[in-house]
C-alpha cells in the first residue's frame, strides 16, 4: 500500500493540508507521467485503506490525511525505535563532546609544515 511512490507522494501533498483532487492530479500527472484516471485510482486506494478522507465541496472533492492508520503505524514502530534512537543518541553525545573539545582547546601558534629539501 505505502510501498507505492505515487501514493507516498500523494500523502506528502496531503500532509501540507486539504487538497482538491484536481490539484493533486495535476502534480502527480506532472511528476509521474500518469493519467488522471490512474491518479483517481491511487486516491481511491488511499481512501479505501483509511489513509485519506474525502469530502464534497460543491462539485469539488477535497482530500485530507486520515490520522488513524498513522497512529497505528507509529505504535507498531515503537518496537523498532531502539534500533535508531540509540545510535542517534550516541552520535549526538559524540558531537557534543567534539564541540566542547574545540571550545576548550587553546589555539596555538600556527606552524607551517616543514619544507622538503631537495637533494
Amino acid at each position: 500500500m505505502l510501498g507505492d511512490p505515487v501514493r507516498r507522494r500523494i500523502l506528502q501533498l496531503l500532509a501540507e493540508g486539504e487538497q482538491r483532487s484536481g490539484a493533486i492530479s495535476e502534480v502527480i500527472r506532472t511528476e509521474f507521467g500518469i493519467s488522471q484516471p490512474a491518479v483517481s485510482q491511487h486516491l481511491k486506494v488511499l481512501r479505501d485503506s483509511g489513509f485519506a478522507t474525502v469530502r464534497a465541496d460543491g462539485t469539488r472533492r477535497l482530500y485530507a490525511v486520515a490520522t488513524g492508520p498513522f497512529v497505528e503505524i507509529d505504535e507498531w514502530l515503537d518496537q523498532f525505535r531502539r534500533f535508531w534512537d540509540q545510535p542517534l543518541d550516541a552520535l549526538a553525545t559524540e558531537l557534543a563532546r567534539e564541540k566542547r573539545h574545540r571550545r576548550t582547546a587553546a589555539p596555538g601558534p600556527r606552524q607551517d609544515p616543514p619544507k622538503e629539501e631537495k637533494p
